[in-house]
């Protein structure tokens, strides 16, 4: 270890909760190792729990740093979601001494009663949290120290010694010294530590981790866009369709917060039963993405996405409002191919991010980079225009995708995640292309070139992606647009990180008696507020009888179902158990998803009058097909009125537990005679 590792680490050894605040590239986890380790020989019995909050850190923590340090004296074990390990959680950390694992795991396994799967915090005697600045409001992390908090309050001593690991806590928003030290006491109370940093030997920490050459890449406005243009026309084609009046004034087209209002408008034309209203904005939406991805990446990627959409719609039209909306794209379809195919009007942020991209590459010597955009649409036409750009080629790009792990088509499986990432770190791959995912904890030393392309995020994921440039001379690169929101958010960013630094000073420098009042007063607080919160759920989810709450269609708004044949499987999984059903929708392909322990994935189901997506079939213990359904594709229609909901924990009924017995006797009656 360097010095300044050995200066952070003191108050850990001896015993104490610490949080570690040391650069991205600092070595903390090198530091937690050593914590562990220590921690092992001198505790007999000794359990140590890792808790990462991304899937590919678990095998990266468990071979990069802890199994080549800890493995040949201690028995240690690597757990995700994708790996059978999770179903015996209980019994992998009884016959372990270290377990590395997300922190849902060990999350479910603390909720879960089952033998061999459940498992206690006072089991563990070290808690390690990666990246425990997420420890806050309804995060896992936080769920898990909510109830290390509850415990420690009503006065329970066999709990385990808290290390927390972060390059940043960040100001949680404030942008006022006073405010900034209120977030950082409140991670300190969450995670029931002090915070730690170099001090002594600063100066040695900022040698062996030198900051990138910061740069803007900025670029002119695209002084004219016809393709763009011709999409706002469309726009403003439907608003006049529309008829809104005064009363909903309409934001600049493009833009996120244009987005924000057109969800607000389709939720209103579903509770006021306005079909018109609701397709409408849902069309706009559309649209308005275009327009975002016509800004970001290509002119064709905006097209596509259009394409794409109404390839779909021709063929359930049902009214007069999806013939206008299906009769307006079509009208204007071959003109919108013809613009966006027209060189003279591109993009000129993509010859920016070439001539980026081409200085680091096109140097005749190896370079590695990651390329972080906004969502997984841009970088999958980040991917494709890499990939069919000859210059770009030529340099010896090798580029790949990552993306969080999901559902669908622009997700990515876990392992495939992992194995790109293993693919870069080798050099097979030397560019990535990626969403947030990448931002934190992925450790490709040799990493020369970061790129942040169309990006407003906050000062944590700021300085998290340009720690992602560890090697000597690295670029990290904004490139944008001259004025745009961008360069405005890169500059407040530096001056939050500055002020983090300084409120983090001034917690350290708090009277010690001072700062455990403040924790104790501020954990109390938050206990409080969770069990109030609690309660209310509680009072929110029996508001309603299940059996007067019917569910209709959200595009269509045809009622196909009541709360009553709603049913829950493993506190995940809502499904329809009314053999009825069937007759409401018709089913498409099947998802690319792995089969689970007690089931299966089927296909995908769509409303049979509207063509709405509503979940996919399920095959439960290879017997039981049934329709798992997303709350967020159906209104509700209750005794108070029409509502909505994003998700089941939403909703204002009881859903009750799925009883595979029950359903088997009333499914199949002369099996059981």
């Amino acid at each position: 270890m360097d010095i300044y590792q050995e200066e952070v680490v003191q108050r850990a050894l001896r015993g104490e909760n610490v949080i570690i605040w040391l650069p991205t590239g600092g070595g903390k986890t090198r530091a937690a190792v050593y914590v562990a380790k220590k921690h092992l020989e001198n505790n007999p019995g000794a359990k140590v729990a890792v808790l990462v909050n991304k899937v590919h850190l678990v095998d990266q923590l468990y071979n990069n740093e802890f199994k080549p340090f800890l493995g040949l004296d201690y028995s240690l074990v690597s757990i995700s979601g994708d790996c059978d390990q999770k179903e015996f959680f209980g019994c992998n950390v009884k016959n372990s001494d270290l377990v590395i694992c997300t922190a849902q795991i060990l999350e479910n396994a603390l909720t879960n009663q089952e033998e061999g799967k459940h498992v206690e915090l006072s089991q563990f005697t070290l808690l390690i949290i990666d990246e425990c600045h997420h420890t806050h409001k309804e995060g896992v992390y936080n769920k898990i120290m909510g109830r290390y908090v509850a415990q420690k309050l009503k006065g329970e001593r066999r709990l385990p010694q808290i290390l927390g690991l972060t390059a940043s806590p960040g100001t949680g928003g404030a942008k006022s010294i006073k405010g900034a030290v209120e977030h950082v006491l409140q991670i300190c109370a969450n995670l029931d530590s002090v915070i730690v940093s170099s001090k002594v030997y600063a100066p040695e920490l900022k040698k062996k981790v030198p900051r990138p050459r910061k740069r803007f890449d900025i670029v002119d406005k695209r002084p004219q866009d016809p393709f763009g243009d011709h999409l706002k026309f469309m726009m403003q084609f439907i608003h006049d369709f529309m008829a809104l009046g005064p009363d909903f004034p309409v934001r600049e087209f493009g833009t996120q917060e244009y987005e924000a209002d057109v969800v607000i408008l389709e939720k209103k034309g579903v509770t006021d039963r306005n079909r018109l209203l609701a397709q409408c904005a849902l069309h706009l939406r559309q649209y308005n993405d275009a327009l975002l991805i016509n800004d970001t990446v290509r002119m064709v990627d905006a097209f596509r996405v259009l394409e794409s959409y109404y390839s779909t719609k021709s063929s359930i039209a049902m009214d007069g409002t999806d013939f206008f909306l299906l009769g307006l794209y079509q009208e204007n379809e071959v003109e919108l191919r013809k613009l966006s195919g027209d060189a003279r009007f591109e993009n000129p942020k993509m010859g920016k991010l070439q001539n980026t991209l081409l200085e680091q590459f096109d140097q005749g010597k190896p370079s590695r980079g990651i390329l972080f955009s906004k969502t997984r649409k841009s970088t999958h036409c980040l991917y494709d225009w890499v990939s069919n750009n000859p210059a770009l080629q030529r340099a010896g790009i090798r580029a790949a995708i990552l993306t969080g792990a999901g559902n669908g088509i622009n997700y990515m499986t876990q392992n495939e995640q992992k194995e790109t990432i293993r693919t870069f770190r080798r050099g097979s791959l030397n560019l990535l292309i990626s969403t947030s995912v990448a931002e934190e904890g992925l450790d490709i030393p040799e990493c020369n070139l970061v790129v942040r392309y169309g990006l407003l995020t906050n000062e944590i994921a700021q300085q998290q992606a340009s720690g992602r440039a560890r090697a000597s001379d690295s670029v990290y690169s904004v490139v944008a647009q001259a004025g745009g929101r961008e360069v405005r958010r890169e500059l407040l960013n530096e001056c939050l990180e500055d002020l983090t630094g300084r409120a983090i000073g001034e917690v350290q420098r708090m009277e010690h008696r001072e700062f455990q009042m403040k924790i104790t007063d501020l954990q109390t607080e938050a206990l409080l507020t969770r069990q109030l919160a609690e309660q209310l759920k509680i009072k929110k989810r029996s508001r309603f009888s299940a059996a007067t709450v019917q569910l209709s269609c959200r595009g269509c708004f045809v009622p196909v179902a009541f709360g009553n044949d709603i049913k829950v499987i493993e506190n995940a999984h809502h499904v329809n158990i009314n053999p009825d059903f069937e007759k409401y929708y018709k089913t498409g392909g099947q998802p690319a998803l792995k089969t689970f322990e007690d089931w299966e994935p089927g296909r995908v189901i769509s409303c049979a009058a509207c063509g709405r997506q509503w979940g996919m079939e399920m095959v439960y213990k290879e017997i039981a097909l049934l329709p798992i359904l997303a709350i967020e594709n159906f209104a509700m229609e209750t005794p108070e009125g029409r509502k909505l909901a994003k998700k089941w924990k939403n909703v204002e009924f009881t859903v009750e537990e799925f009883n595979f017995s029950t359903y088997c006797h009333s499914k199949f009656p002369n099996m059981f005679d």
